[in-house]
């Protein structure tokens, strides 16, 4: 397997690629900008291909990725814009984009789950719904909720384990209110 210089694959492959996405995307700008981050994505973690075909399979199947997670991405901007106008408020545009990541990492946080310990967790957490409810609507027994239920609860815990590990030492910690 050779491992040929990112500038070789931008050159032979990026204006390919750029092409490629417009016809998914309709947008020039948004293949272009699609097109750039599948090359960061090579810079950031090189690979290498066996043949030209090769790189442009890969470049395919990563551009349809960005092209999901675009999708997904406006899809919750749309659907929160949609919420703020029902409740007629205005939060600043940085409150706006926190709430979109936020939602965007629950999103790929439920994604990594089987589906059905996320449909649980979504039906307890957002919908409120007791575990019988839950187990009714699944077709399977409240016990199975429960395991659901803690499955999520250990990834949830996983996930902020491993935020916590990545705060940087200088960051401040929060503090504990006495009352």
């Amino acid at each position: 397997m050779s491992h040929p210089k990112i500038e070789e694959l931008y050159q032979a492959h990026y204006g390919w690629l750029r092409t490629w996405l417009m016809r998914r995307l309709g947008s020039a700008s948004d293949a272009a900008d699609l097109a750039q981050d599948a090359f960061v994505r090579l810079l950031v973690a090189p690979r290498g291909f066996d043949s030209p075909q090769g790189a442009r399979a890969y470049l395919r199947t990563m551009g349809n990725g960005l092209c999901i997670d675009l999708w997904r991405r406006r899809e919750v901007e749309r659907a929160w814009r949609d919420t703020l106008s029902a409740q007629a408020v205005s939060p600043s545009p940085e409150h706006q984009a926190i709430v979109i990541e936020t939602l965007l990492e629950v999103g790929a946080m439920l994604r990594r789950l089987p589906a059905k310990v996320a449909d649980a967790f979504v039906m307890a957490q957002v919908e409120g719904l007791k575990y019988r409810d839950i187990a009714v609507r699944l077709g399977v027994s409240e016990r199975m909720v429960k395991k659901y239920m803690a499955q999520a609860l250990v990834h949830c815990a996983l996930l902020e384990a491993d935020f916590q590990s990545a705060v940087p030492a200088w960051a401040p910690t929060p503090m504990l209110s006495a009352e």
